[in-house]
């Protein structure tokens, strides 16, 4: 769709917040970037030193993450820096906490795992302790020391020693039997109680920072548990070291990621202080608008790095907004923008439909003007001429209307090569030359005035169409029904009706039997019954049965309209040729000799001049307003709506020529 219609540039809703001392830096920066549509700004509420806070609050968290990694690195040093630490400090936020996050969730998974191995093995050592002590209980297993029956239950509770030795008597009453291990500062606690004792002894470990010893779930014998503990213990430490290693490595390998990443938060963190404590002091100025999506980064990076004290937040539209429309057709395009912003600018969800319009215009301009030597002279003229007709003929617009009439111009130009028309038949008439037509064919066609209007009409019904189709691609986009009947309605109206009024009035269009026309005579009537529906489906039942027919008489008349093309086009050729001959016709009126020959040549001088201008100026503006109308009445009505508002962004504007008035 790209080459027939354009979307507009994706918007982003922008909001920087700045201290006042820093608001005229911050103005002159956003008008140097030229990329913010500046609109009324809200004031500064409440939820809005909220967002600042919370943002700190984000980037408290990422300081912390970081340094969590950080503290794993195994010996102090200096990280030299080779990045361009100014610009790194300056990126936005999310790209910072996309990155942290990232590496840190990966290396933070890595010491999670290392933590968990340590305490696996720790646990082990200390089952392994408790083991040992009771392998003489050969009729032990490693399920007993954590079992929980209707009537009983085991475990094993872990506590200080000193604690141990002062309230160790007070499990006495609670269990019925324990055995008590002895080990480095703690005591190793193994009994066995009724089942309606556990909450006393729940709350006994609770009270003296004691804590229960889960086993593993593999049963094993006690006195075959000191070996398995051996081994497995080995294969912990093995993964363990494994693990150790790896981080060490990922570590190392970013760590000036890290310390850069480390930087660019500490940098952001004491931006948004002084922001906030400006916020509560309402020592803050707000700007806000709209900018093109794919310029957010480089304008906050630019703020940050310049500004320094300054929050910016970006974020998409909203489906009820309606930001301003920012045109992206590439260059060859951009001047046939005119074009459309005089029917309306294209809202922010709609098509912008300058690429169909720019083949359009220029080549209905060319059809029209159609003489090379025209084509030349209107160039002449907009470079020269038509700057003096303006008050500023540096402004952007009157650049882009001059590219558009170079464009138009060159067009003609192609046109009149092809068909060989130069000052219509100037140079067979005066200098006995042969035909100059590059393509003979399409001279033919151009000079035969029934042809001409035919393959006119030709072009009305393919570009009609195309407006049609759009609209049809419109409807399902936007789930109208009657934009989707309508339309089917009157494509198959046009692909059966054709061929069969071709036939009625005797023109072979198509070898089909005669059968086949009868059934495409019920076809029509069909898409009829189409258009009638999509109609009352529109309008109402009342309008709906009286309107459809202006459905189907719009577009034999739009298609109509496009013999325009032909009728200028021609007219254009036999002004031409009309002010050739005359300017014989004229010279050959006075008597032959020196008097014929001086006098004559002036006068048809003057005639060829003055016909010739004139005809370059009327069929000029002739062609254009014809142009703009085959483009907006025929085309543009059928699926194009405008209303939009353009982009207009707050910039420098740098002129090299700057017109300046005399005082009257």
């Amino acid at each position: 769709m790209g080459a027939i219609v354009n979307t507009t540039e994706p918007m982003s809703r922008i909001r920087v917040v700045t201290s006042k001392d820093r608001a005229a830096d911050t103005l002159k920066l956003l008008q140097r970037a030229g990329v913010l549509h500046a609109e009324e700004s809200t004031e500064l509420k409440p939820i809005d030193r909220e967002a600042v806070e919370k943002e700190r609050r984000q980037v408290s968290e990422l300081l912390a993450t970081i340094e969590d990694v950080l503290k794993y690195v195994p010996t102090e040093r200096l990280v030299r820096v080779q990045q361009d630490v100014d610009v790194f400090l300056t990126r936005p936020l999310d790209d910072i906490d996309k990155d942290t996050r990232t590496l840190c969730t990966r290396l933070g998974a890595m010491h999670q795992r290392l933590e968990k191995l340590r305490q696996e093995q720790e646990t082990l050592e200390e089952l392994r302790t408790v083991a040992a002590a009771l392998a003489s209980r050969t009729d032990l297993t490693t399920a007993d020391l954590d079992f929980t029956g209707a009537h009983l239950f085991s475990r094993i509770v872990a506590v200080p020693q000193e604690i141990h030795h002062a309230v160790g008597q007070q499990l006495e009453p609670l269990t019925l039997s324990r055995v008590v291990i002895d080990r480095s500062e703690l005591a190793y606690v193994f009994f066995v109680a009724k089942a309606d004792a556990r909450p006393a002894i729940e709350r006994w470990a609770g009270d003296n920072t004691g804590r229960f010893i889960t086993p593993p779930e593999k049963n094993i014998p006690l006195e075959d548990f000191v070996g398995y503990a051996d081994k497995e213990s080995a294969r912990l430490q093995s993964e363990a070291a494994e693990i150790h290693t790896d981080i060490e490595t990922q570590t190392e390998e970013n760590l000036e990621l890290l310390v850069l990443l480390r930087e660019a938060l500490f940098a952001e963190n004491e931006r948004l202080e002084v922001l906030e404590k400006a916020c509560e002091a309402k020592y803050v100025t707000l700007f806000e608008g709209w900018m093109p999506s794919s310029g957010v980064e480089a304008v906050t990076g630019d703020l940050r790095e310049t500004i320094g004290y300054v929050y910016v937040e970006s974020r998409p539209v909203r489906p009820e907004e309606e930001p301003p429309s920012k045109l992206r057709n590439v260059k060859p395009l951009r001047p046939f923008e005119v074009v459309v912003n005089l029917f309306g600018t294209p809202k922010y969800r709609e098509w912008d439909p300058t690429p169909i319009i720019a083949y359009s215009f220029a080549f209905f301009f060319g059809v029209m003007l159609g003489d090379a030597v025209y084509g030349i002279f209107l160039m002449l003229l907009t470079k020269f001429a038509l700057p003096k007709l303006v008050d500023d003929p540096q402004s952007d617009g009157f650049a882009l209307f001059k590219s558009l009439l170079y464009i138009s111009a060159g067009s003609a130009i192609v046109i009149g090569a092809l068909t060989g028309t130069y000052l219509g038949d100037f140079f067979p008439r005066f200098f006995g030359a042969p035909n100059l037509a590059l393509a003979p064919a399409i001279q033919e066609v151009y000079l035969d005035t029934m042809t001409f209007i035919v393959v006119a009409l030709v072009i009305g019904l393919i570009h009609v169409n195309i407006g049609h189709v759009l609209m049809f691609i419109r409807g399902f986009k936007e789930r109208q029904h009657h934009l989707i009947i309508g339309r089917l309605g009157l494509f198959i109206l046009q692909i059966a009706g054709i061929p069969w009024i071709m036939n009625f009035i005797g023109v072979e269009l198509l070898p089909l039997a005669q059968a086949t026309y009868t059934i495409l005579l019920y076809t029509m009537l069909g898409s009829i019954v189409l258009i009638i529906v999509a109609s009352v489906m529109e309008k109402g039942t009342f309008l709906g049965s009286i309107f459809w027919v202006f459905d189907i008489t719009g577009i034999l008349g739009d298609v109509m309209s496009y013999a325009r093309l032909a009728g200028v086009g021609l007219a254009t050729y036999f002004l031409a040729y009309c002010f050739n001959m005359l300017s014989v016709l004229v010279a050959d009126m006075l008597p032959a000799g020196i008097i014929r020959l001086v006098l004559g040549s002036i006068i048809m001088l003057f005639i060829l001049l003055f016909g010739h201008i004139l005809n370059l100026v009327l069929s000029s503006i002739t062609c254009f307003v014809h142009s703009l109308r085959l483009c907006f009445v025929e085309f543009l009505f059928k699926f194009y709506e405008g209303g939009g508002r353009p982009y207009s962004p707050l910039r420098l504007r740098r002129r090299n020529l700057v017109p300046l008035k005399a005082k009257a």
